[in-house]
């Protein structure tokens, strides 16, 4: 019989319904398991296991009681540390904000606990989520369980290293910039980027207000190790929340769709190199998603360079506004990264670049919207080349802009508010490292995401949890 903790979310939610298992068992197998193996991986940086243990045995008492309870009754989840948690420090992995305690929890907190899901920790990321390699100022360095000189990716890097090596079965992570998904890739794991709006986005660190490129392309989602969790975990935490003015209701599946679907495949994206492993294992889902009844061909989505350049100028740009407190936060790797990667962006001169690239955005999108309306899913990679070496994307110029180049499959569908799921599709034979892929389709349909990553997971998935490789 498999431990507690290599179980699945939903199994772990079925078997605590069923009083096979209690929730006190669930909780302190996964302390247990936070004790053997994070110091070291260092993905959970604040233990909550007294208040876990509590709300575990409040779990057990309601369902003797035979009191109606939620989807994930009893199953503990971990919370990035840029996510309010009531009474908690967000810290965003920074000194400065280490004692940033918050009176409320972020809508996606509340939903979790609504269904019943009992928070187990906290876990790490890049100062002010402002890297795709996941080392703190505050809590230092997250290692990759599968590799451990290689990065766990970012900004949710602590929550998919967690995942991955069974510290927690399902998490909360954010993505302006590929970061639930680009983790998820380095740790082989699962994730849904959602489309605009359709999980509220509310905290009060650093501010309430978000900058008009937070607006339009941040958002909140699951990770977990299955396509079945993320896709719980999504049901949980959609829907329109007062505190986000732009969130919306809707369904979660979307009208029929004419079957076979048609999904174009990307193996190698343009405008840059992609390693062989990577194209030849979307190449391999591509013929997954072929035997599982989908239509597939090679091609293009239109103005895709476009999509990736309007991306980088639309936050660079508007983070332009920030960057000098932001310096005064960041550690010196960090904001080294920063500072290169926005040096390579030509700045907007003013309102009127501004609003061009606003218009700008507007036409690739369209251009998407009517191609998808043809072919509504896309397969492409995740992260062009293997994860890198530690520090190799802050350490010069040169590593920089190949950590830019290699991300740039992530952030057409952060422009453009689409859903994104990653998924593994296997290892690179050479190192051990996982190789997730991406499924995109048209705003709103994470549905038919969900659906191919399945049929992906179903006969490329990794088998997760592992002990780190040490």
């Amino acid at each position: 019989m498999s431990e507690i903790w290599q179980m699945s979310a939903t199994e772990m939610a079925q078997r605590i319904a069923r009083r096979e298992l209690s929730s006190a068992e669930v909780v302190n197998a996964h302390l247990a398991r936070i004790d053997a193996v994070n110091p070291a991986l260092n993905a959970i940086t604040n233990i909550l296991a007294d208040e876990a243990r509590a709300e575990a045995g409040q779990a057990d008492r309601r369902l003797a009681a035979g009191e109606k309870v939620g989807p994930l009754h009893g199953v503990p989840f971990t919370v990035k540390e840029n996510i309010d948690m009531a009474g908690l420090p967000t810290t965003w992995g920074v000194p400065a904000l280490a004692q940033a305690v918050v009176p409320m929890d972020a809508p996606v907190v509340e939903r979790m606990r609504a269904a019943g899901a009992i928070p187990i920790g906290r876990t790490n990321l890049p100062d002010m989520a402002l890297r795709v390699h996941t080392v703190s100022s505050l809590h230092g360095l997250t290692r990759n369980p599968w590799h451990p000189e290689r990065t766990a990716g970012g900004s949710s890097g602590g929550e998919a290293s967690a995942l991955a090596s069974g510290m927690s079965p399902i998490g909360l992570g954010n993505d302006i910039g590929g970061s639930l998904r680009n983790p998820a890739n380095a740790c082989g794991i699962a994730s849904i980027r959602p489309s605009a709006g359709r999980v509220p986005d509310a905290g009060f660190v650093p501010t309430q207000e978000h900058l008009l490129a937070v607006q339009l392309m941040n958002v909140q989602g699951p990770m977990a190790r299955r396509i079945a969790d993320v896709r719980l975990g999504l049901r949980v935490l959609m829907g329109a929340h007062p505190r986000d003015p732009w969130s919306i209701d809707a369904p979660f599946e979307g009208p029929p769709l004419a079957r076979p679907l048609r999904v174009t495949v990307l193996a190698e994206p343009p405008g840059g190199s992609t390693h062989p492993a990577v194209a030849t294992t979307v190449r391999r889902a591509a013929q997954a998603l072929a035997d599982a009844g989908y239509v597939v061909e090679e091609a293009s989505p239109p103005r895709y360079e476009d999509a990736i350049s309007c991306w980088a100028r639309l936050i660079m740009g508007d983070f332009a506004s920030v960057l000098e407190p932001l310096s005064q936060m960041m550690g010196a790797d960090a904001l080294a990264f920063l500072n290169v990667a926005n040096q390579a962006v030509p700045p907007l001169a003013g309102a009127a670049a501004f609003s061009n690239l606003m218009v700008e955005r507007d036409g690739v999108a369209r251009a998407w919207s009517t191609f998808m309306a043809e072919r509504p899913l896309l397969l492409s990679p995740t992260w062009t080349q293997l994860p890198f070496a530690h520090g190799f994307d802050s350490a010069t110029p040169e590593g920089t802009a190949a950590t830019m180049e290699m991300m740039r499959p992530v952030v057409p569908a952060n422009l453009m508010g689409l859903p994104s799921a990653c998924v593994p599709a296997g290892r690179d034979e050479a190192t051990g490292l996982p190789i997730g892929v991406l499924v995109t389709g048209p705003r709103l349909r994470e549905d038919l995401c969900l659906e191919a990553a399945e049929a992906i997971e179903a006969r490329l998935g990794l088998k997760t949890p592992i002990d780190p490789v040490r």
